[in-house]
């Protein structure tokens, strides 16, 4: 039902597609810079002497400020996570959740979301200028964590004037944030949803990875990092893409999508992609390096596979005493992150004393079912979020 509305929507004029959807409507991306005294220190023992962040916001504060949910993006996700862009028709990476009346609703709630660090829509990352260098910084860029990603969101958390997050939320690689706010800043949040993650890379999981940033390391030309002003890596970003992309999806849902299906009109030439699910991994394929830069790419899976919520130790001892409630959230055909992962966290959390509740959803959409199995996160999310937030005094009153 979820998706049937989604292809109708798909066809909508912008304007149209906002009543429809019930969407915010034209939203503008924000940025904020901090410059801590000596520098922002990251995990890996190396210092940003700034850091930007672009941010995005929709909804109204409480007076009380007891009402911001944090809405943490995926890999190749930014700050834009509903509404329009002035001039745009393409909505919002998880329109379909954030907004009046959704699961996120804008009507009870403040949602911000910011590009994460290491990021290219606004964030320091790679492709920012150095200012030791006056040039991008390449490879120069420090290695990065979600740590650190999560630490860049602590100060515009503050930057807002927020002392307490209602809710951190998000899927992927945004649930792994969300299992490091859990982790280090718990008395920062009343509530976790983690979606479609896990606690730490698998030898499987690192291996894609490891394949994606060899695409992009083997193009000519990459040139070490240093391409900027001349040809980006295309190729190799393209191909990390398509890697990509047959690991969100599943063997059902691309039966259901293109079966053996081949082009209506097929080139004469060896080795074109006549089938249409190699149709389907060029576009996306070619549409990605459009939007994103190919050594973000690099830094950002590198600190995926790096990431472990339990730094070595058991994940139970660090979360217990914790007062935060959890929704976990995961999808049964999900090979990327498979369900036993989540299942992991569950335990972790029941081990720990934390007050957690799970949902396994019998989806054949694969990692994809976080972004469109909308009904059924809908209504899990909506109830959680009305039992933590009554938890909360409120008077109902907005900042101006």
């Amino acid at each position: 039902m979820a998706v049937q509305v989604a292809r109708v929507l798909d066809v909508l004029d912008g304007e149209e597609a906002m009543v429809q959807k019930k969407s915010l409507g034209i939203v503008e991306t924000q940025a904020v810079t901090f410059s801590p005294p000596g520098g922002l220190l990251l995990e890996g023992g190396e210092r940003l002497s700034t850091v930007t962040l672009a941010y995005e916001t929709y909804g109204r504060l409480n007076r009380e400020k007891t009402n911001a949910i944090l809405i943490l993006h995926a890999l190749s996700g930014d700050a834009h996570a509903a509404g329009f862009h002035k001039g745009s028709k393409k909505p919002g990476w998880w329109d379909a959740m954030i907004g009046p009346g959704k699961a996120f609703d804008t009507e009870k709630y403040f949602v911000i979301c910011s590009n994460v660090l290491g990021g290219c829509k606004g964030s320091t990352g790679p492709a920012s200028i150095n200012p030791a260098t006056s040039k991008p910084y390449g490879l120069d860029f420090p290695m990065i964590s979600i740590g650190d990603m999560v630490n860049c969101q602590l100060h515009l958390v503050e930057y807002l004037g927020i002392d307490k997050l209602l809710c951190v939320a998000g899927g992927s690689m945004g649930g792994m944030q969300v299992l490091a706010w859990l982790s280090r800043f718990p008395e920062r949040i009343r509530s976790a949803i983690p979606i479609a993650t896990a606690l730490k890379h698998s030898p499987q999981q690192i291996a894609f990875n490891e394949v994606g940033r060899q695409a992009i390391m083997a193009d000519v030309h990459w040139k070490s990092g240093n391409y900027y002003g001349g040809p980006a890596p295309a190729r190799g970003l393209s191909v990390a893409r398509m890697i990509g992309h047959i690991t969100y999806m599943s063997d059902a849902s691309m039966e259901e999508k293109f079966g053996r299906q081949r082009k209506e009109a097929i080139k004469p030439l060896k080795f074109t992609p006549n089938y249409e699910v190699e149709g389907y991994l060029h576009y996306h394929g070619d549409n990605f390096i459009k939007r994103f830069d190919p050594n973000s790419y690099l830094f950002i899976t590198k600190a995926l596979d790096n990431f472990d919520a339990s730094a070595s130790r058991p994940l139970h001892q660090v979360l217990r005493g914790i007062d935060a409630r959890v929704l976990i959230i995961a999808f049964k055909s999900d090979w990327l992150y498979p369900a036993y992962q989540s299942r992991e966290i569950v335990r972790a959390c029941k081990l720990a004393g934390v007050e957690t509740s799970y949902c396994e959803i019998d989806s054949t959409y694969g990692h994809d079912a976080f972004l469109l199995e909308v009904e059924e996160e809908t209504y899990l999310i909506t109830h959680f979020l009305k039992k933590v937030f009554n938890g909360c005094e409120v008077t109902g009153e907005y900042e101006i």
